[in-house]
């Protein structure tokens, strides 16, 4: 008899999961970012015709030629975008029990987002797709003579009907519930208090730089964007790169303020902080956990001054390629410019001409874990 094969060792619950979430999303990356720039490219030029609604199917029988093509752009960045939840969850699945959980996992976010679940049923698809998979290759046993059968043909076919099983049936309703009490409690608010919500998120996604709170922050925003809701997504989206912007900028300012290791450092946290990756700023925190509060303060100002006087995001990219698929994008990299001037003028009253040697000192002794 022969088994199906499966994968290699056995790693933690925590980081498995950890693993699977991440390789989900830098799968799906691409397409967000192919999505959010063809849009941004419709955007921009339709904008130069006065045009501030470009998706309106109006626009299809415009007197110009060129902007049904526009429209026409901004539909195929519409349609790259719309596939952000199957593929997350396909390759979440994959993460798990590698090509023969990919087809349960995409027919299951497909479904998700049918369904009316989210970011969060994508999520729960691929895991759900991925654990039966990896249950189908253990426990299912053929003869050699049909054991080839099984990876195209019994564990897709049967991955993707149980994945559709459990979630039709079990956990379809109270996650569309979940995901729909959080839409209407999000759109109730306005005017100071989509504000105030817009800021701490902002404050918690500038808190620890990837860790723990920063990601329970940015997962939420994520979760809402399926259902139409981007005021969260396009606060965290601000308040993830602030940081390192703001201190890269400190650094190039007032140099002699920096140890050399940190100038050093703030090089590359100018260019993480523009392809939109956070770390860049951990340098500064480990060598003095007190611009962790300067970072808060201006990750929560950007925040709240990008959704307060409207920019919407829609997209999950942090990063410069993605600025100008946001609407309103100047009031956007406004917000961003002045999040990040607050932190680099703060971080004058943090950093004063440390010797180099104590810098290294304390970074040997990490403050906090983070990584995203």
């Amino acid at each position: 008899m022969a088994k199906f094969q499966g994968g290699g060792g056995k790693p933690s619950a925590g980081a498995e999961v950890k693993n699977a979430i991440m390789t989900g999303v830098s799968w799906m990356l691409p397409f967000v970012i192919a999505g959010a720039v063809i849009m941004g490219i419709a955007r921009i030029g339709a904008s130069m015709y006065g045009i501030d609604n470009i998706w309106d199917a109006s626009h299809e029988q415009a007197a110009s030629l060129v902007v049904q093509v526009l429209h026409r752009f901004d539909g195929f960045g519409g349609l790259a975008l719309s596939l952000m939840l199957p593929v997350v969850a396909g390759y979440i699945s994959f993460a798990l029990a590698n090509k023969p959980g990919i087809a349960p996992g995409m027919v299951g976010g497909l479904l998700a987002s049918s369904l009316g679940t989210g970011f969060l049923g994508a999520l729960a698809a691929g895991f759900v797709a991925g654990y039966i998979v990896r249950a189908l290759i253990k426990y299912i046993k053929l003869p050699k003579a049909l054991a080839s059968a099984g990876p195209i043909f019994i564990l897709p076919v049967g991955g993707t009907l149980l994945t559709c099983i459990v979630m039709a049936f079990v956990i379809g309703t109270p996650l569309a519930a979940l995901n729909h009490g959080m839409e209407h409690w999000l759109l109730s608010m306005s005017g100071t208090n989509k504000v105030l919500l817009a800021a701490v998120i902002g404050g918690m996604v500038g808190f620890d730089l990837g860790g723990p709170v920063n990601k329970a922050a940015v997962t939420t925003a994520m979760a809402l964007l399926a259902s139409g809701i981007y005021d969260p997504n396009t606060a965290a989206q601000v308040a993830i790169i602030v940081p390192p912007i703001g201190l890269g900028v400190a650094t190039l300012l007032w140099a002699k303020r920096f140890p050399e290791s940190l100038r050093e450092a703030g090089k590359a946290s100018t260019l993480m902080g523009l392809i939109g990756v956070s770390e860049g700023a951990i340098p500064f925190a480990l060598s003095n956990p007190k611009i962790i509060v300067i970072n808060m303060i201006g990750s929560a100002v950007g925040a709240a001054m990008a959704v307060g006087l409207g920019a919407v995001n829609q997209a999950p990219i942090s990063g410069f390629y993605g600025w100008l698929a946001v609407e309103q994008w100047p009031i956007y990299v406004l917000s961003i410019a002045c999040g990040s001037a607050i932190i680099a003028c703060g971080s004058l009253l943090v950093f004063r001409n440390v010797p180099d040697e104590a810098i290294k000192k304390e970074m040997m002794a990490p403050k906090f874990k983070a990584s995203r």
